[in-house]
């Protein structure tokens, strides 16, 4: 593999050549094309040329089918987090805290509705994600979550301070992996999204 500023590329490119895709995978190009000819790995050709493209959502699919880390695809990039909140100050309390960790990349949102858009191009590894947002409760983008399967290794922590007992197990099932009930202390929870990440 290359430089580490090499694999932070690769971990933050949407599209991959077959090249790029081989060394990802730690197998050969003639693999990669082998398996992109025979519609195993889902791709496509650039329009007036021979030249084999292959998207994201396609390479981490060939990838989990014959069981090849995805990790793979983050090694030397950072660890992306999603913070979901409509609260401007808890917004910049993550920030301001995650941001000091040199193995983030952070990113917020302030609406269910955001969170998706900023989902689909981010990507991210791990969303904390508040329950009562302005439109869209918590569970809701749960659920949504965890039935794109590009997202299945998304980590979800939810926080809230007005959640009942049966509701936190509700959030489970929906697909979370984590409640924590505000106010709470950031460094406590940083610990936990580290244990999360495997950091």
């Amino acid at each position: 593999m290359g430089s580490n500023d090499d694999n932070a590329e690769l971990s933050a490119k949407q599209i991959f050549t077959t090249g790029e895709a081989a060394e990802v995978c730690q197998l050969s190009q003639q693999t990669i094309i082998r398996c992109f000819d025979s519609g195993r790995l889902q791709g496509f050709r650039v329009p007036g040329s021979r030249f084999r493209r292959i998207p994201r959502e396609g390479l981490i699919r060939f990838m989990r089918e014959n069981d090849i880390p995805v990790d793979r695809l983050r090694s030397g990039g950072k660890r992306r987090i999603l913070v979901v909140d409509d609260d401007p100050q808890m917004l910049e309390l993550f920030e301001d805290v995650f941001s000091r960790d040199s193995r983030l990349d952070v990113r917020t949102a302030a609406t269910g509705y955001d969170a998706g858009v900023v989902t689909e191009q981010f990507r991210p590894d791990l969303m904390v994600l508040d329950y009562m947002l302005p439109d869209i409760n918590g569970n809701v983008v749960c659920k949504t979550v965890r039935k794109n399967q590009e997202l299945a290794d998304m980590k979800i922590i939810i926080v809230s301070g007005v959640v009942k007992q049966d509701e936190i197990e509700d959030l489970l099932k929906a697909g979370a992996d984590e409640f924590v009930k505000k106010p709470f202390n950031i460094e406590k929870l940083l610990e936990r999204i580290h244990a999360l990440l495997e950091l």
